[in-house]
């Protein structure tokens, strides 16, 4: 397993969420080494891929977490509504999955340009 670290974005986009639903989000939230060399054997996780940058996808019912790992850290980018994804998706009219759109949009990789500039929680 990682040590899951939030930087100061994603940790106040969790913050949005109430106290149960941040529970359940991280009990669920279970990563290792095996599930990231295996992501066409699980669809609740994806790749991103832009210029030899990798970012990773966990998706749950109504929420995206996007992250990268560090060493034996993942650091969570972004914390972010299934809902917003769906209504960028539907505006720009991709007819793409959901990680290849995202991987094409320069506005996705500006929050997580955004986000990796953020000092991580300790």
């Amino acid at each position: 397993m990682y040590q899951i670290v939030f930087n100061e974005i994603s940790s106040a986009e969790l913050s949005t969420l109430g106290a149960l639903e941040q529970l359940q989000l991280l009990d669920s939230f279970k990563v290792n080494q095996e599930v990231l060399e295996n992501l066409d054997e699980n669809d609740q996780f994806g790749k991103i891929e832009r210029n030899g940058k990798v970012i990773y996808r966990y998706r749950t019912e109504s929420l995206r977490i996007y992250f990268h790992t560090e060493d034996k850290r993942l650091i969570v980018n972004r914390v972010l509504s299934k809902n917003s994804l769906d209504d960028f998706l539907y505006r720009s009219g991709m007819p793409l999955s959901e990680d290849e759109a995202l991987a094409q949009s320069p506005h996705f990789w500006k929050l997580i340009d955004e986000s990796q500039q953020s000092e991580p929680k300790k």
